[in-house]
């Protein structure tokens, strides 16, 4: 019999703070950048970039520690491994995350600064109509390895969930194996977010692999999906995930999302906003209630309601995490965090 898990969610991510400013369409085109993107970019190019933006505020981010410290806001366990430099930046993302209520042990890279690799950090952009474009810097965060995968730690939580930026480096694709592997030993589910189409396009043979062997649970935009199966034709898109993972999630905006599982499909509708400011982290804290919900028990239509909730309240202020609690907004809308 599988025990009872002290988690409800581990995640494996990079370790990002994030620098957030507003921008004009025209900055990001004198900067060479494609609105709504994220790209990987070198020390010297995230400092320049940074000192041509606009003044800003410094969050601490990375997709996964987001969605985290989404599940902590609900009330939810959560723990995180990903990789920072002992320096500043890390110490800053160290202490965020903690005091969201996410378990961080993780050790720090060691001899970051002697090797050049500070904590990453990603440069967001962030236009009138809330769109985001980001470059990211991933320093330390590219260090994360097998070895630092917590296999006790994963055996201890419901699902394991994996960020797809981590496929990049090759050592970090290793970290989810081992972390996949860990999970499926210990009775637990795999979740995988797909991130973003540029990583979709850069790693999709790599990643269908993976789908197909390790994931059960899959979150991704409609984007992401499309890229995925090289079809705009939605239907057929989710109908073949369905058809390689228990669960997956696929977000459509301010048209909600759709949660597949076999042959079943539910919509579900994105909760309304009075005014988006910034759409970074909405993917992030839609998983975050959305893998929460599966964690407990919850209908693939409930699990679905507390996503589009965490999303709603991300995207209507600065910053990728939540700034209200999220376990109080679901009771006041009415949302059960546990199963009857």
């Amino acid at each position: 019999m599988t025990q009872a898990p002290s988690y409800d969610v581990c995640a494996v991510g990079n370790a990002i703070v994030d620098v957030l400013a507003p921008c004009d369409p025209s900055f990001l085109t004198a900067q060479g950048l494609t609105a709504g993107s994220m790209q990987l970019v070198d020390a010297q190019q995230s400092g320049a970039l940074y000192a041509a933006m606009a003044a800003g505020v410094e969050a601490s981010g990375g997709s996964a520690g987001n969605t985290v410290a989404g599940v902590g806001s609900f009330g939810g366990r959560a723990a995180y491994i990903g990789k920072v430099a002992d320096d500043t930046l890390g110490g800053v993302f160290t202490h965020d995350i903690r005091a969201a209520g996410v378990a961080f042990e993780t050790p720090p890279l060691k001899d970051g600064a002697a090797s050049g690799l500070a904590t990453g950090v990603c440069m967001i952009n962030v236009t009138p109509d809330g769109q985001r474009t980001m470059c990211t810097f991933l320093g330390a965060a590219n260090q994360l390895e097998a070895a630092d995968i917590d296999t006790d730690l994963i055996g201890a939580s419901a699902i394991v969930y994996l960020e797809g930026y981590l496929f990049d480096p090759a050592p970090a694709r290793a970290a989810f194996e081992a972390a996949a592997a860990a999970a499926h030993a210990a009775g637990r589910k795999v979740a995988i977010t797909l991130s973003d189409t540029f990583v979709v396009a850069r790693w999709r043979a790599e990643l269908l692999a993976f789908i197909e062997a390790s994931a059960d649970i899959v979150l991704a935009n409609e984007g992401e999906l499309a890229a995925l199966f090289e079809t705009e034709d939605f239907d057929a898109a989710a109908t073949r995930l369905a058809s390689m993972v228990e669960v997956a999630a696929i977000t459509r905006g301010a048209d909600g999302s759709v949660v597949v599982s076999g042959d079943e499909r539910v919509p579900v509708a994105a909760f309304p906003v009075d005014k988006v400011v910034d759409t970074t982290g909405a993917g992030d804290q839609y998983a975050a209630g959305f893998l929460l919900g599966l964690a407990r028990g919850l209908s693939l239509e409930d699990a679905g309601k507390l996503g589009s909730l965490a999303a709603s309240e991300v995207i209507a202020h600065w910053g990728p995490r939540p700034m209200t609690s999220l376990e109080a907004l679901a009771k006041n809308a009415g949302l059960t965090l546990n199963p009857a």
